[in-house]
């Protein structure tokens, strides 16, 4: 059988059954998830998913009669291109910010300021306030050395520590523009990015609150002790943590490593988005010099590039340590990097291969005359998709398309803006092994596949679904309209 919903059903049970039944490394599990799923694909079906893409009909004829492998390989490559240097980077970071005691540094002061009993809520807001104009991938690669060396120094709630910053992140990349699904919606559904950016993070915190009390719950039900890895190995995290405040580096200089990538990209987003009325700066030569430099500077792989330089900069002036020694530390990093990226870029395929089945253009035709109320609607289009092929910015982009029409035909009860935060926290359902941001979470904070999907996938359930009843409600008592 061709049909999409078959084929993706056949792509589910050779992946997790793989994983989780077979034992099978999750990086040959996806490769075969991945070219089971393109040998059932007919070449017909590909060549309309390239159509449907806008891409050229040569281009789109010319993607079909690729051979499987080598349209495996290109989608494998697609995600290394989108993630590849930023993991490497950020194992860089995340070492030295260890080796270095600058994670230590930090976490005392943030202790210092909140107390120990409120360290997860400042996890869980920071990560969704980074999120909104920081990718979601580079929030949990700068907080994720943070979170060991908090759970280190707390001797508890690991668990919880990864679920906040995982859950402040994710809302706030589906619900808040400049995330690039976001910012694609508003225009697809001509919703003001002022409106958008204000709804969504009074949505987002109404979200992230019940995830917190949800991470809470599931901390409690099955507390998961930090585990020993390559890149933080937990004796070296131990020693770090037994130094006195003298021995560490300062607060300024510690920080200096995440605050430059999220400087320069912070930055970038603010200038992209003045830019789009015109240069409010003019015609002057220095203003478009600054602008230059912090457009160069706020790519995300080279605010990363540059925020690793400087993690390897902090690690120098505080361990006095040969060229050798220094070399086969950053190996070290880039070994456990590696691995990561290879399961990432894996998912990233079967994701991809998934895409060129059809998956979303059948349930557009499933759901076309489906007689449910808008909202609810926009929720379940998304969260199918979602679901079916593992990116929360496809799934954005799927069912604004699907739905614009009715947000810009001017007789809704409600302002459109609902609908898009409906697609929005419908966009975090549900994900699993098909989905790279699951993987990254998973391997860079050393759970089982198995206790990720118990508890970093009903997580974004409970925080979708609590979304939808705020959306509702927002809708019916505050139209908009």
């Amino acid at each position: 059988m061709t049909d999409p919903l078959f084929i993706l059903s056949v792509g589910v049970l050779i992946v997790v059954g793989g994983i989780i039944g077979l034992k099978l490394h999750p990086f040959l599990a996806l490769i075969l998830g991945a070219l089971v799923v393109a040998f059932m694909t007919p070449a017909a079906a590909v060549e309309q998913y390239a159509l449907d893409k806008g891409t050229s009909a040569a281009a789109a004829l010319a993607l079909s009669q690729k051979g499987i492998g080598e349209r495996i390989a290109t989608e494998f490559g697609n995600t290394c291109a989108k993630i590849g240097i930023l993991i490497a980077m950020a194992a860089i970071i995340g070492k030295c910010l260890l080796e270095s005691g600058a994670a230590e540094r930090i976490i005392r002061s943030i202790l210092r300021l909140t107390g120990i009993g409120k360290a997860p809520i400042a996890f869980l807001t920071s990560s969704f306030f980074l999120g909104i104009p920081v990718f979601f991938d580079t929030v949990i690669f700068l907080m994720m050395p943070l979170v060991k060396a908090m759970a280190l120094r707390l001797g508890k709630n690991y668990l919880l520590l990864v679920m906040c910053i995982m859950a402040g992140a994710a809302m706030a990349n589906s619900l808040v523009p400049p995330a690039p699904g976001p910012l694609f919606l508003i225009g697809e559904m001509h919703i003001p990015i002022g409106m958008m950016m204000i709804a969504g993070v009074i949505v987002g915190l109404f979200t992230i609150t019940a995830g917190y009390f949800f991470a809470v719950w599931v901390n409690g039900k099955m507390p998961i002790e930090i585990r020993d890895s390559l890149d933080a190995p937990l004796k070296d995290i131990k020693l770090i943590a037994a130094r006195e405040d003298r021995e560490l580096p300062p607060l300024g200089l510690s920080l200096l490593p995440v605050l430059i990538p999220l400087g320069f990209i912070c930055a970038d987003t603010a200038i992209g988005a003045l830019s789009k009325g015109g240069a409010p700066w003019g015609e002057s030569a220095f203003a478009t010099a600054v602008v230059a430099f912090i457009e160069f500077f706020g790519d995300k792989n080279i605010a990363l590039i540059s925020g690793g330089f400087a993690a390897l900069l902090v690690l120098a002036s505080q361990r006095k340590t040969s060229k050798d020694e220094f070399s086969s530390f950053v190996q070290a990093a880039l070994l456990s990097g590696g691995g990561i990226i290879l399961i990432t870029a894996a998912g990233g395929a079967f994701g991809g291969m998934l895409q060129q089945t059809g998956i979303s253009s059948r349930i557009a035709g499933l759901t076309a005359g489906y007689q449910m109320a808008l909202i609810p609607l926009a929720f379940l289009i998304a969260a199918v998709v979602r679901t079916a092929q593992g990116s929360a910015t496809v799934a954005l982009i799927t069912a604004s398309g699907i739905l614009s029409g009715m947000a810009t035909q001017g007789n809704l009860e409600f302002h459109p803006v609902y609908l898009g935060l409906a697609i929005g926290c419908g966009s975090k359902i549900v994900p699993w092994m098909n989905d790279s941001g699951f993987w990254i979470v998973c391997k860079l904070s050393n759970l089982t596949e198995k206790e990720a999907l118990k508890t970093i996938s009903p997580l974004l359930v409970v925080m979708g679904i609590t979304g939808l009843v705020v959306i509702l409600v927002g809708a019916k008592l505050f139209p908009l309209v």
